[in-house]
């Protein structure tokens, strides 16, 4: 999103100030009650003017170096906790983690996901505990995505061979593209066992949703007022991209049905993909709470939005560094020649065995978490995080970009790409949710079900790119002022395209 959104929220609020005659108080003090400290606020739009002008997480970190790592905005009309040190992290994800594994439900999120009824969105409750070990155990499981290694084999094949064409003729490759399409297609085959024919339409309404699901709608920003609801597009926009997305899972929801009704009960789970396994689940009926076709497409919908535009991100993000840091750039690719240069291609299996460039990816979840915010929270009950009572309802960010980028958890420049700090002092450090400094996936109960599912993606796809292919950006002579501006929305991309040049040095196999 560009400049252009901060000038649609200008004129949103002055419209707001003027039509607006409801105003609604944030929690009143008094009662003996110790609320987190905030920036000043101003009638209607609570603490939004502190946040124009930069995007959130940023602002939000600025804000909390001068208010403190627990600190109580109001966006809107919503009372918004703000988490910006490991220790407060730690309180709301796993001390009290149970007070705080419920979801806000937004206006775009409530029809986007059919009124919470999908895994990330769910309230907590019976409905999401389920789904939850539904994902773990039957969806995203070790055993499940180790399934799918051909189909990611195949369409890093595939990604390579364009890019083998473009070094030919040297050409650049524009890699958000190529890497979107990467991730897609494995995703989508993944899931729904050949590709989608209305691919492009799918993913560009689940693109569509990722920007509504933001949270800075007017809708969702003044959810007590039916004026704003009314006047704000959000709402039919998010209700459109569902149908669209919705239509299209229902031709591909018939077909599997067909299929599995001629291949009969004797069929087994081999080359069995996730939406087989979702309507075994359906038909067979055993769960608790039924399975019905409007949780099952919104549980599709939740693998796709968290599983592609996340690990596309991360390895844009890791290119861009390595391309701005040469020197981790040399060093990972002479690991990944070294290790599969008698093979002549990478291999999954033995993926382990590149110490570095694991280290490349956790450094680039540090600076580039995905989710700068996580997802929203909310507050149960009453309760108190680091000595402040936060009330119940409360939305909560956990603002795991500032985590990252805190100089008392990073020792030297936190804001340098250096992959060998995790080689020294931070070496203990992992993303997987018990150090709260580093929390790409988030933690405790609400974390990530699919970490090892998109982990695979980015791991297979950025060691091939750097086996077979030196990179250089073109017109860029000082890597060091390599553009490397985020984008506003839910998840932190690149603003601008990443365009790289692809040198052959190892190549292809024969058949790849």
């Amino acid at each position: 999103m560009d400049d252009r959104y901060y000038v649609y929220l200008g004129l949103a609020l002055v419209s707001l100030l003027v039509v607006l005659a409801r105003r609604r108080r944030g929690p009143a003090a008094g009662h003996g009650l110790r609320f987190p400290p905030g920036p000043w606020q101003l009638p209607v739009i609570g603490s939004m003017h502190h946040l124009v002008g930069q995007l959130p997480h940023r602002a939000m970190r600025d804000l909390a170096r001068r208010h403190g790592p627990v600190m109580l905005l109001r966006i809107g009309e919503v009372p918004t906790l703000v988490i910006s040190s490991r220790e407060a992290a730690r309180e709301v994800m796993k001390t009290q983690d149970t007070s705080f594994a419920s979801r806000p439900l937004s206006a775009t999120v409530r029809v986007l996901t059919n009124n919470g009824r999908d895994i990330i969105f769910a309230p907590y409750g019976e409905h999401w505990r389920q789904l939850r070990k539904l994902a773990i155990t039957e969806l995203l499981s070790t055993r499940r995505v180790l399934s799918f290694r051909a189909i990611r084999e195949e369409e890093v094949a595939a990604m390579l061979r364009a890019c083998a064409a473009a070094a030919a003729e040297s050409l650049p490759v524009e890699m958000r593209a190529r890497l979107s399409a990467l991730v897609a297609d494995a995703t989508v085959r993944a899931v729904m066992g050949d590709r989608c024919r209305d691919r492009d339409v799918f993913l560009r309404e689940l693109d569509r949703s990722i920007g509504l699901s933001a949270g800075f709608n007017p809708a969702d920003l003044w959810p007590s007022s039916r004026l704003v609801g009314q006047l704000s597009g959000a709402v039919r926009r998010a209700e459109e991209c569902r149908d669209t997305v919705f239509g299209i899972l229902d031709g591909i929801i018939k077909e599997h049905l067909q299929r599995m009704d001629s291949a009969g009960a004797g069929a087994g789970e081999a080359g069995e993909d996730l939406l087989d396994v979702l309507l075994k689940i359906h038909k067979d009926g055993s769960l608790q709470i039924p399975l019905d076709m409007d949780v099952l497409k919104a549980v599709i919908f939740d693998i796709f939005g968290a599983g592609s535009e996340t690990s596309a991100t991360t390895l844009e993000w890791a290119m861009a560094e390595l391309i701005r840091n040469p020197k981790a750039m040399q060093r990972a690719t002479a690991e990944v020649r070294e290790a599969f240069g008698a093979r002549g291609a990478v291999a999954e299996h033995v993926l382990s065995e590149l110490r570095y460039l694991h280290l490349v990816i956790r450094e680039t979840f540090r600076l580039h978490t995905p989710l700068p915010l996580l997802l929203p929270r909310q507050s149960q009950e009453p309760c108190r995080v680091l000595g402040y009572d936060v009330p119940a309802g409360t939305t909560v960010l956990v603002n795991v970009w500032a985590l990252g980028r805190d100089g008392r958890y990073w020792p030297g420049d936190p804001e340098e790409f250096r992959p060998e700090r995790f080689e020294a002092e931070a070496s203990a450090v992992e993303f997987k949710g018990a150090d709260f400094e580093l929390l790409p996936f988030g933690a405790g109960r609400r974390m990530c079900p699919g970490m090892s599912f998109g982990l695979a993606n980015v791991e297979l796809a950025l060691a091939s790119l750097l086996f077979h292919f030196d990179w250089e950006a073109p017109g860029v002579s000082d890597p060091a002022e390599f553009d490397m501006t985020e984008a506003f929305g839910i998840t932190a991309r690149r603003k601008a395209n990443l365009l790289l040049r692809p040198i052959l040095r190892v190549p292809l196999p024969a058949g790849v």
